[in-house]
């Protein structure tokens, strides 16, 4: 019983050493006192000047004349599908035109002289009703445009070369007068 108490005794005092140990006060840091922010003097105030009469509203520039001519509307061999790169050119075009809502337009359409002159003359109209369709897609009155179609008689350059040939499959727009 002697060694249970002696090992009891022990074990007391090295709890409370340790725990003696965590316990210890902490020190407290006093926090720095705030350095005081000097407020800038108030400017003093302009005096106002006498008030001048109110000038006479200006009359609004007028607005520029749309540009309704179109070009360069182009589409792929044989068919009267648009080229991605007409797109733009009909975007522009669509905002000119809603500018005058009530302006006439004439598509012409034209074709290489690849094929049939019938068969250009038709395709030639197609063109220009695909433009037509285009338009009248985003917004605009179709009662405003009529169609022509050309054919392969009013080339912009010749049809000897394949570049050429590329140029002269088009649909202008222009405004009817």
């Amino acid at each position: 019983m002697k060694i249970t108490k002696t090992i009891s005794l022990l074990a007391v005092i090295g709890l409370l050493s340790i725990s003696m140990y965590s316990c210890k006060t902490k020190k407290v840091v006093a926090k720095p006192n705030p350095v005081p922010v000097e407020k800038p003097a108030p400017a003093p105030e302009p005096e106002k000047p006498a008030p001048t009469p109110a000038p006479e509203p200006e009359k609004p520039a007028p607005a520029p004349e749309p540009d309704f001519n179109f070009k360069n509307i182009q589409f792929e061999f044989n068919s009267d599908v648009l080229k991605t790169a007409s797109f733009p050119i009909l975007d522009k075009a669509v905002a000119e035109i809603k500018k005058d809502p009530t302006a006439k337009f004439v598509l012409n359409g034209h074709s290489s002289a690849e094929g049939t002159p019938e068969r250009n003359m038709s395709l030639s109209v197609d063109r220009a009703n695909s433009v037509k369709s285009y338009l009248v897609n985003a917004g605009l009155n179709a009662s405003n445009f009529t169609v022509k179609g050309f054919g392969e008689s009013q080339p912009v350059t010749s049809n000897s070369t394949e570049e050429g040939r590329i140029l002269n499959r088009r649909v202008e727009i222009k405004a009817d007068k």
